[in-house]
């Protein structure tokens, strides 16, 4: 809908009154969704750190991520660095635990049954086959491993990583 009021502000004369009232349609909508996306933020930050003593998460270089021309309005959307900054304030209040796991940590190469690292992967690859024989899901298989981690660091400190057998 707001593409729309848009396209209607964008037909407007500049300077006139009906390109005011347009626009202060368009600014609304636009507040509506912001308002919107900042309450789904709090209310799931608000969430994880309520259920859960820590709470592990990647560091990720948004900023090279908005790059990829196919990604780059969802990820803009998302609002990671605002969720990452309500995770580690409300974690302070609760007393909880945010672990950050370092970007280069290869959480959706590494099976996290056997952990061996599989080769180069592109992000067309969703699914893969360890050589171990579990066929995993590449975001399942990260979300696994970034917890293991995760809560390997809350146990022994940075610098560790889960035992590989």
């Amino acid at each position: 809908m707001s593409g729309w009021r848009r396209h209607v502000l964008a037909r407007k004369e500049k300077g006139s009154r009906n390109r005011a009232k347009a626009r202060l349609k368009v600014v609304k909508i636009h507040g509506r969704i912001a308002d919107r996306r900042r309450d789904y933020l709090h209310t799931l930050s608000t969430r994880l750190v309520r259920e859960n003593q820590v709470v592990a998460i990647e560091d990720l270089s948004v900023r090279n991520m908005v790059k990829n021309r196919s990604l780059s309005r969802v990820i803009s959307d998302a609002g990671w660095s605002e969720f990452r900054s309500m995770l580690e304030y409300k974690a302070d209040w609760y007393g909880r635990r945010v672990v950050v796991i370092d970007r280069f940590c290869p959480s959706s190469k590494t099976c996290s049954v056997c952990g061996v690292i599989a080769g180069a992967m592109p992000l067309n690859v969703r699914e893969w086959a360890c050589r171990c024989g579990v066929v995993h899901d590449r975001d399942v298989n990260a979300a696994r491993n970034i917890l293991a981690v995760g809560l390997a660091v809350a146990a022994c400190g940075d610098g560790v990583r889960p035992p590989r057998t």
